[in-house]
């Protein structure tokens, strides 16, 4: 009959040993997933959240755009384009096509 040894330690590894090449390897990829989350974990906190914003509703008359209202609230110095992205935004819509009767929300001029 023939017996079974289970080698012991955790994962069944306990005999093993590394070289100075492997310990130099595993030190090596541990470095590099470590600056790897490093970079990931920066992109993930470079923006910051802008402050409350002060909002007004607005049903979408015949003839009023989007770009309308974004010339309206665009300071002199602000491209238009920006502008409209930013109500986009606000009103989490997919592009700057309104129907008529749409409630929007404006930020308070």
């Amino acid at each position: 009959m023939a017996s079974t040894v289970s080698a012991p330690g955790p994962l069944g590894l306990g005999g093993l040993r590394l070289t100075r090449r492997g310990r130099a390897v595993v030190v090596l990829v541990a470095v590099l997933v470590a600056a790897a989350a490093g970079l990931v974990g920066q992109r993930a906190v470079a923006g910051t959240p802008g402050g409350p914003l002060e909002v007004r509703l607005h049903t979408v008359a015949p003839g009023e755009s989007l770009w309308e209202y974004a010339r309206g609230l665009a300071s002199t110095d602000e491209d238009v384009r920006d502008v409209v992205v930013d109500l986009q935004e606000l009103n989490e819509l997919e592009s700057a096509d309104l129907q008529v009767g749409q409630v929007v929300l404006l930020p308070q001029e």
